[in-house]
């Protein structure tokens, strides 16, 4: 996949407020803080295409832009914010299941994990929810410019251990060296 085009369409809760238009959706989901929006930004290619902020929970809503006229990415709540109210936590979960359960084109989810942390019960929960839906997923470490060589493949073991995944299953991404890019866009391609 090529992107060309990247733009913002709209921000949901809601599945009734949702794009009407049934493009394939390739959807990326992580807690808060673990780089969603720098990804979505890196592999558009359109530095300010998503909105990115110093503090986490920036992403509150369901967010959807349209890559070439052919497919949406979209860009889901950060889940496990500590500093979140409990009313806006407990919203973001029910938020991302009605998205799952919305029979929305979804082709495969991505999901983050910063490579400096082990996995936790958010992303066990997710990749169940993920598998209930019968969605294929693909995990996607980021910030790997945060450590060196040595320590990204130690992680990398940490996480695919966790999760019980193959460590070459893991994609290495920075978004800040574009790592990655290649890889990620060419998955998706394969699910178009």
């Amino acid at each position: 996949m090529k992107i060309t085009d990247a733009v913002f369409v709209k921000s949901a809760i809601k599945p009734n407020d949702f794009p009407s238009e049934k493009l394939p959706e390739y959807a990326f989901f992580g807690r808060s803080n673990v780089g969603k929006s720098s990804l979505i930004n890196m592999l558009s290619g359109k530095k300010g295409l998503v909105k990115t902020g110093r503090t986490p929970g920036v992403t509150r809503t369901i967010n959807f832009f349209r890559i070439n006229n052919s497919c949406f990415f979209v860009d889901l709540p950060g889940f496990g914010f500590a500093k979140a109210s409990k009313e806006v936590k407990d919203t973001f979960f029910p938020m991302i299941k009605n998205y799952l359960g919305s029979g929305r084109n979804l082709k495969i989810a991505f999901l983050l994990i910063d490579c400096r942390r082990t996995p936790g019960d958010y992303e066990e929960e997710m990749i169940a929810m993920l598998a209930d839906a019968r969605i294929p997923t693909a995990v996607v470490a980021t910030k790997c410019d945060k450590l060196s060589k040595l320590q990204c493949a130690i992680q990398m073991a940490k996480i695919a251990q966790v999760l019980n995944i193959e460590k070459n299953d893991i994609f290495a991404t920075s978004a800040k060296s574009g790592a990655g890019k290649k890889e990620l866009l060419g998955l998706a391609g394969k699910y178009a």
